[in-house]
């Protein structure tokens, strides 16, 4: 097909506008602002998952302490009835035996569970430190996360910005090519992403290969109007004075 040189050259127009969009496309894909978001949302999940670990380990905590209370108090209760016993002086002499070992038996235990309690404790204490700390890097990480956010949705916004100028642009060049070589253009863009390129120093600007002195020749001779395609990469090549030929 031949489609006049200046109209060809507006290809070369369409074509930055079109590379313009492809990089945008891609940043969008490996935008810095989104991992840091990603990264962030994986180490508060990390956070959440380590303040609920430790808070089900305060839970049991807290049901043993209430349990070894309960005992204790219970043992308590038991000694106070045994000397309350004791010192009524109505008790037999064997039953007075009886109680006095039963008491001894009573305090050895409720040390053992008082022990127990103080083990139980520190162990909370610490698991309350523990708590403390997983809800302190819990909400940095959630300041920082919002920040993070914020940082990436300004980074969007200038992308959306830009994508808009570009297709603007893009509209406004589209009425200026004939509807088959705009055709032509697209598919090659869709196949190869590049649809037309410069010619320069005889190397193809779109897959920078060299053209040999039997493709310039035949270049060299078409029609200034003539619609010219890389034989190697299948770009409409435009040519100008920096062509070679």
């Amino acid at each position: 097909m031949n489609v006049e040189p200046p109209i060809q050259a507006k290809l070369l127009q369409l074509a930055a506008v079109d590379a313009e969009l492809t990089r945008i496309a891609h940043r969008r894909t490996v935008l810095p602002e989104q991992q840091e978001v990603e990264r962030l949302e994986a180490l508060r999940s990390e956070h959440k998952d380590a303040a609920v670990k430790v808070e089900i380990v305060i839970d049991d905590l807290d049901r043993d302490l209430e349990k070894l209370e309960g005992e204790i108090e219970a043992v308590r209760k038991r000694e106070e009835r045994d000397r309350g016993m004791l010192s009524s002086g109505a008790v037999a002499a064997k039953q007075l035996s009886e109680i006095q070992h039963e008491l001894g038996s009573l305090e050895r235990r409720r040390g053992v569970l008082e022990d127990e309690l103080l083990e139980v404790m520190e162990r909370r204490e610490a698991s309350s430190s523990d708590h403390d700390h997983a809800g302190a890097q819990l909400s940095n990480t959630e300041d920082e996360l919002a920040r993070a956010r914020r940082m990436r949705d300004e980074a969007v916004a200038d992308l959306d910005v830009a994508q808009t100028r570009c297709e603007n642009d893009r509209a406004a060049l589209l009425g200026a090519f004939p509807a088959e070589l705009l055709a032509i253009y697209d598919r090659q863009r869709a196949q190869q992403g590049v649809g037309a390129a410069l010619l320069q120093a005889r190397r193809c600007g779109a897959c920078r290969i060299e053209l040999d002195r039997g493709e310039i020749a035949r270049i060299a001779k078409a029609a200034p109007d003539a619609v010219v395609r890389c034989p190697e990469c299948g770009a409409v090549l435009v040519r100008t004075k920096e062509s070679g030929l």
